[in-house]
C-alpha cells in the first residue's frame, strides 16, 4: 500500500492530535480567504458577483428553534431570509418561477436551515411519501441542500424533504456517487401555509464531519422542486445539463460563512441491540421448525477528531434489512444485487474506486474491488459477523477508510471464519482531481487456504462542469495463480446538456479475482464509444426535450477471439409534464464458449450468435397517481426469438400514507433447444403512519426459482436514530404439493437504543 502511494508522489502520514495539538483554525472569512465575493455584511446575508458565485452568511441564535414548522419565532421576523432562486431545468439561468426564502442558523449544538417555499397555486403541490430514503421524495414537491463541511469542492452532506414530510439523508463523492443509507440524528418538521409549505430542520454537530477549528467555512447549496411546473431552481447558476442532482455538485454552490463550530466536543453513539426470532427451515440440515431464539449486540461510533470517525460492531445483526428484489436472468454472467446493510453503506463512498460506486448497480462490466456483500453472505446463506471496525473520514487533502471486520463460521454455506480488511486512501489535487490507492485482504480465500488481496491505483479528473476522466490499475494475488492477474480501465465521460460522449477501455485479466469484490466478467478486453444528442425544442408546450443515442461496443478475450459486440440506437422525448417516451434497436453478437443453460431443460451449444431486437417504452411521471414505467421488446434471441413485457416502478398513491407498487417482468423464449416462459411478479404495499413510522409488504413471484416469497417490515423510530422493527419473512414452493408448500419462515423483533455522549 505504501510503496504504491510512494510511486504516486504522496505523504500518507496523518496528522497527531494525540498531543493535544491541532492545525490552527481557518483564517476569519473574508473575500480574499475563499474562492467567492465578499461576505455579506450584516443585516445582508447574500452576496454575489457578476459571474453568479454567491457567499452566504449563518446568524448565531441565542435560543434553539422548536422545530414545529411553523415560522412563529422572532428570528424569522429579524433575520432575513436567502432568495432569488435560478433555474436551471427547464430555462437556464432564468429566476425560479415561485419564491423561496432560506435561513441558515446556528447555536452550540445545532446547525439550522428553513425553507419556506412559496406557491401560487397551492392546490397542486403533490407530495405523497413519507417514507425516510425512500426514492420516489426525489419526484414530490420537495425542498433539498446540501453541506460541503470541509470545503472541498468535490464532497457532500446531503438532505431532501418532501412538502409531506419524507426525508432523504445521503453523502455524495467526487460530485458524482451518491450513498443515501448514511442515517445521520437530526430532526425535521413539514407544515403547510395559505401560501405553500415549510420545512424545518435541526442538524446536530455531534452528527456531521468537519474540518478542525472553531471558525468555519462551508460550502452550501439549496434546491427547490417544484412538480407542477417540472422545475428545478438553485441559490446559484447550476447548468441544465447537471439536471436535478445541481445539489451534488459541491463546486458549484455557494460559500457558507459564519459558523463557529464547537471545538473539543465530545462525541460518542453507543446503540445497543436486542433481538428475538422464531424460524422455521425445511430446507436446512437438520430441518427446524419453530426454533426460537435471541441475540444482543452493541455498534458504537466515535468521533476521533471533528473530521475523522470510527465505528465498532459486535454480533453484528441485520434481522431489519429489506429483502433483495429478484431478478430474471437470461445471459451467462452473475446478476449485481445492491448492499442494504448499515455498517457497510455509511461512508461507503470513501471505499469507492475507480469510477465505480460500492453501493450501486455496478458500472457496466468493470470489476469493483470491493464489494461489501461478500462479507457476512456466502452462497446466499447469512454468515454471523463477530465484530469489525471502521475508520474513516478526512485527514486535510487525504480521504481516508480503513475497515476490518472478522466473520464466524458456517456449516450450512461451507463458510469458514475469515477476516476482511480493506485499507484505501485518496490525496485531492487541485480543486476537483484525486489520486488514490486502495489494498483489500481476504484472510482465507474461496478457493482454498491461503489469501485473496488485491492492490491496485487510480486517478479522477473533472475539466469544467461537463467532463469526466478516471483511471485506474488493480492486481490480484491468489495463491498458486502467478499470471494475468491485471485489470485496468481508462474512462472518459462527456455530459453537457446538447452533447455526450463516452469512451472506454477495460481489461480485466483471466485471473483477476477481487475475492471481496465484484468482477461480472473475466478475460475480457472491452472498447465502448456513445455519442448523443439532446436538442430542446423552442417555445414547445409539450416537448422539453430530445435525446438520441447510438452505442458500439465490443469485446474480445485477451486472446483476441470476439466475444461480444453490440451496437444500440435509442431515441427519447422529455414531455414537459415529466413523462417519457422512449424507442430503441440493438443489433447483438455473442459467443458461447461453453454450453449454456439458460433454462430448465435447455441448453444451447458452444457457438457465436447473431440477434436484435428493438424496444419501446413509456414513463408515467410521478405527479401521477398511477405511475410507472411500461415496456415491450421483441427481437430474435440466439437462434430463436424472445419478446418481454415489463413494468417497473409502478406506483398507485392512495393518498400520501398508503401506496402499491405493482412490478411485473414477462419473458417469452422459443429457441431451437426448447421454449420457456418467465415471470416475476411482485407488488410492495405501504402505509406510512408518520415520516417516523411505516408497515411494508413486499410479496415476489419468481417462476424461474418457482418461489413465492413474503417481506413484510414494520419501522419505528421512536427517537431520533433509536427504532423498533417488526419482520416476517417466509417462502414457498409453487410447485411442491400443497402449493405454496413451505421452504422457511422467520418471525423477529428487534430494538436497538442510541446513546449520545
Amino acid at each position: 500500500m505504501f510503496r504504491l502511494a510512494a510511486l504516486l508522489g504522496l505523504t500518507l502520514s496523518v496528522p497527531s492530535f494525540a498531543a493535544g495539538q491541532e492545525p490552527a483554525p481557518p483564517m476569519p472569512a473574508s473575500g480574499t480567504d475563499f474562492d467567492g465575493p465578499a461576505a455579506p455584511v450584516a443585516p445582508a446575508v447574500i452576496s454575489r458577483d457578476a459571474s453568479g458565485r454567491a457567499t452566504v452568511r449563518a446568524t448565531r441564535i441565542a435560543t434553539p428553534l422548536r422545530i414545529d414548522g411553523r415560522l412563529d419565532e422572532a428570528v424569522y421576523r429579524d433575520v432575513l431570509p436567502l432568495s432569488d432562486f435560478i433555474q436551471n431545468d427547464p430555462k437556464e439561468g432564468a429566476p425560479a418561477s415561485e419564491k423561496t426564502e432560506v435561513w441558515l442558523f446556528f447555536d452550540d449544538d445545532n446547525v439550522y436551515v428553513v425553507g419556506r417555499c412559496w406557491e401560487t397555486q397551492p392546490e397542486r403541490i403533490s407530495a405523497n411519501e413519507m417514507r425516510r430514503d425512500h426514492f420516489n421524495i426525489v419526484q414530490n414537491d420537495q425542498f433539498a441542500w446540501s453541506f460541503d463541511t470541509f470545503h472541498d469542492r468535490r464532497n457532500a452532506i446531503l438532505f431532501e424533504v418532501s412538502a409531506a414530510g419524507g426525508r432523504i439523508d445521503g453523502q455524495v463523492t467526487d460530485e458524482r456517487q451518491f450513498g443515501a443509507d448514511w442515517n445521520p440524528i437530526w430532526s425535521v418538521k413539514t407544515a403547510y401555509f395559505d401560501g405553500g409549505y415549510v420545512v424545518e430542520a435541526a442538524i446536530p454537530f455531534k452528527s456531521i464531519r468537519y474540518a478542525q477549528g472553531k471558525t468555519q467555512v462551508w460550502g452550501f447549496q439549496a434546491r427547490r422542486h417544484n412538480l407542477w411546473r417540472n422545475e428545478y431552481s438553485y441559490i446559484t447558476p447550476i447548468p441544465a445539463s447537471v439536471g436535478s442532482v445541481g445539489h451534488f455538485r459541491a463546486s458549484l454552490a455557494a460559500t457558507l460563512v459564519g459558523i463557529e463550530a464547537p471545538v473539543g466536543l465530545k462525541n460518542i453513539d453507543v446503540k445497543p441491540f436486542v433481538t428475538a426470532n422464531v424460524t422455521t427451515d425445511r430446507s436446512a440440515s437438520p430441518a427446524v421448525s419453530n426454533v426460537t431464539g435471541g441475540d444482543i449486540g452493541v455498534d458504537v461510533k466515535y468521533g476521533v477528531t471533528q473530521s475523522l470517525a470510527a465505528d465498532f460492531t459486535v454480533n453484528t445483526d441485520f434481522a431489519q434489512v429489506e429483502a433483495d428484489e429478484q431478478q430474471v436472468n437470461l445471459t451467462r454472467f452473475s446478476l449485481f444485487f445492491p448492499e442494504k446493510r448499515e455498517f457497510f453503506l455509511e461512508n461507503a463512498g470513501t471505499f469507492s474506486f475507480g469510477a465505480s460506486t460500492t453501493t450501486a448497480r455496478a458500472a457496466g462490466d468493470a470489476p469493483l474491488i470491493f464489494y461489501s456483500r461478500n462479507i457476512g453472505l456466502s452462497n446466499g446463506v447469512e454468515v454471523p459477523i463477530r465484530a469489525g471496525g471502521r475508520l474513516s473520514g478526512r485527514a486535510g487533502p487525504f480521504s481516508i477508510g480503513v475497515l476490518s471486520v472478522q466473520s464466524g463460521q458456517e456449516a450450512g454455506s461451507g463458510a469458514r471464519s475469515t477476516n476482511f480488511t480493506v485499507l484505501r486512501m485518496k490525496r485531492d489535487i487541485s480543486r476537483r482531481n484525486s489520486v488514490g490507492a486502495i489494498f483489500t485482504n481476504r484472510s482465507v480465500s474461496e478457493s482454498g487456504p491461503g489469501a485473496n488481496r488485491v492492490y491496485g491505483v487510480d486517478a479522477n479528473f473533472a475539466v469544467g462542469a461537463d467532463l469526466a476522466m478516471s483511471t485506474y490499475w488493480a492486481r490480484s494475488e491468489t495463491d498458486g495463480v502467478t499470471s494475468d492477474r491485471d485489470s485496468y480501465r481508462g474512462f472518459l465521460d462527456y455530459n453537457a446538456d446538447r452533447y455526450g460522449v463516452q469512451l472506454d477501455h477495460l481489461l480485466v485479466g483471466p485471473n483477476f479475482d477481487p475475492q471481496i469484490g465484484f468482477a461480472r466478467r473475466h478475460d475480457m478486453r472491452k472498447n465502448l464509444a456513445m455519442f448523443r444528442f439532446s436538442p430542446r425544442p423552442a417555445n414547445n408546450v409539450r416537448i422539453r426535450k430530445y435525446s438520441m443515442s447510438g452505442t458500439f461496443s465490443n469485446i474480445a478475450n485477451t486472446g483476441g477471439r470476439l466475444e461480444s459486440r453490440s451496437l444500440e440506437g435509442d431515441f427519447e422525448i422529455q414531455l414537459q409534464n415529466t413523462d417519457k417516451f422512449s424507442l430503441g434497436v440493438t443489433d447483438n453478437y455473442e459467443f458461447l464458449p461453453v454450453p449454456f443453460r439458460i433454462a430448465s431443460g435447455v441448453t444451447l451449444p458452444v457457438g457465436g450468435y447473431d440477434f436484435r431486437s428493438g424496444r419501446v417504452g413509456y414513463n408515467f411521471g410521478r405527479q401521477r397517481n398511477l405511475s410507472g414505467n411500461i415496456s415491450f421488446d421483441y427481437g430474435t434471441f440466439y437462434n430463436g426469438h424472445k419478446t418481454t413485457f415489463a413494468l417497473s416502478s409502478g406506483r398507485v398513491n392512495f393518498g400520501p400514507q398508503l401506496s402499491v407498487e405493482p412490478s411485473v417482468s414477462i419473458n417469452k423464449v422459443d429457441v431451437l433447444q426448447g421454449e420457456f416462459t418467465t415471470r416475476l411478479l411482485a407488488s410492495r404495499v405501504t402505509y406510512t403512519m408518520t415520516p417516523w413510522m411505516f408497515a411494508s409488504a413486499l410479496i415476489q413471484y419468481n417462476s424461474g426459482s418457482r418461489s413465492l416469497a413474503a417481506n413484510v417490515r414494520f419501522r419505528w423510530e421512536y427517537q431520533p436514530g433509536s427504532e423498533l422493527f417488526v419482520v416476517f419473512n417466509e417462502t414457498g414452493d409453487t410447485l411442491a404439493p400443497g402449493f405454496p408448500d413451505l421452504v422457511n419462515r422467520s418471525f423477529i423483533v428487534k430494538i436497538n437504543r442510541v446513546f449520545r455522549f
